[in-house]
């Protein structure tokens, strides 16, 4: 393998599936298949899933509600999602670990880097819920900061499609794919693959990504092999 541990960035948004939002069984399942293929071989997986599907801080700050408090109600939607994503994976026999950066003991461990990490050491696939445990921060920047302090060889960012474009490709016929960009590049270019906050904390630690499509069976299994799938954002 050219990845031996790795954290794997879910949206909130592609759990809901065609549905538009709350969970879609269907997209649970499929999600769940691959991440237990990809554990029998070894890797060593850690996840970070958003909570788009149920409550989005930014959304929710916009229409008048204070942003903190939008903010917080999001963590908790990502702690549900995080307890799905447990119970689908532990459904095909892969042990896992829910790790909340707040604390509610009943139904997750509190985050603590060393148990992270052991938990990994013992194969055990670990789900990081809560985002930081603070507002004013994206999912996308609590996957960065997470994969740093476990030392994870790559963040791999799952969308919807294969890659990072020029713009929408589900839009624009003519959409042109970058299969490889340097950090400045996508914040220069405003690329909005993750925030700038997460970008930056990558290009300062050397942490690079695999943007790819999740929904295209084996294409975790290809990019943790090296297969040349999706793009790479990488330093120069």
């Amino acid at each position: 393998m050219k990845y031996n541990r790795v954290l794997i960035k879910l949206s909130g948004e592609a759990l809901a599936g065609d549905q538009g939002n709350g969970i879609s069984g269907e997209i649970l399942t499929k999600i769940s298949t691959e991440i237990a293929s990809l554990h029998k071989t070894g890797c060593e997986i850690a996840i970070v899933v958003g909570g788009g599907n149920i409550h989005r801080g930014v959304a929710g700050a916009t229409s008048g509600m204070d942003r903190a408090t939008s903010d917080y109600m999001g963590m908790m939607a990502t702690v549900i999602n995080s307890l799905a994503l447990q119970d689908a994976l532990e459904r095909k026999n892969v042990y896992t670990r829910v790790l909340s950066a707040i604390a509610m003991q009943e139904v997750a461990e509190s985050y603590i880097r060393r148990r992270a990490v052991r938990h990994l050491e013992k194969k055990r696939v670990v789900i990081f819920a809560a985002g930081t445990g603070n507002p004013y921060f994206t999912t996308d920047t609590t996957a960065a900061l997470r994969a740093n302090e476990i030392h994870a060889d790559v963040i791999m960012k799952a969308t919807k499609v294969d890659g990072i474009y020029d713009k929408d490709p589900m839009k624009h016929k003519d959409a042109k794919k970058f299969n490889k960009l340097s950090y400045i590049d996508v914040l220069n270019k405003e690329i909005k693959v993750m925030d700038s906050t997460a970008i930056t904390l990558c290009m300062d630690n050397n942490m690079d990504i695999v943007v790819f499509n999740m929904f295209e069976e084996g294409n975790i299994a290809k990019v943790v092999n090296g297969v040349d799938v999706g793009t790479l954002v990488t330093k120069k």
